[in-house]
């Protein structure tokens, strides 16, 4: 999924998704207000539903790129 994605992606009806791993993410002000906007624009998305969307949207942009790709693509495996 692309970035540019994720609105028409927040707007469907939410699906459950297993969580294995837990991170602890300091953000800027800024960012931490845009993320909390978006929250809001999205209810039925919390503000973690929301960075873990945007996080896997990245990651999956950053599969498609090269140089990045081929190492990318070998740790999933």
């Amino acid at each position: 999924m692309k970035v540019t994605d994720l609105p028409k992606h927040w707007e469907q009806k939410k699906e459950p998704v297993e969580r294995t791993h837990d991170y602890n993410l300091r953000l800027p002000l800024e960012d931490a207000a845009r993320i909390a906007a978006l929250a809001e624009l999205y209810p039925d998305r919390s503000e973690s539903d929301i960075l873990n969307d945007m996080i896997a949207a990245a990651l999956d942009d950053l599969v498609r790129q090269s140089p990045l790709k081929d190492k990318l693509e070998s740790k999933d495996k």
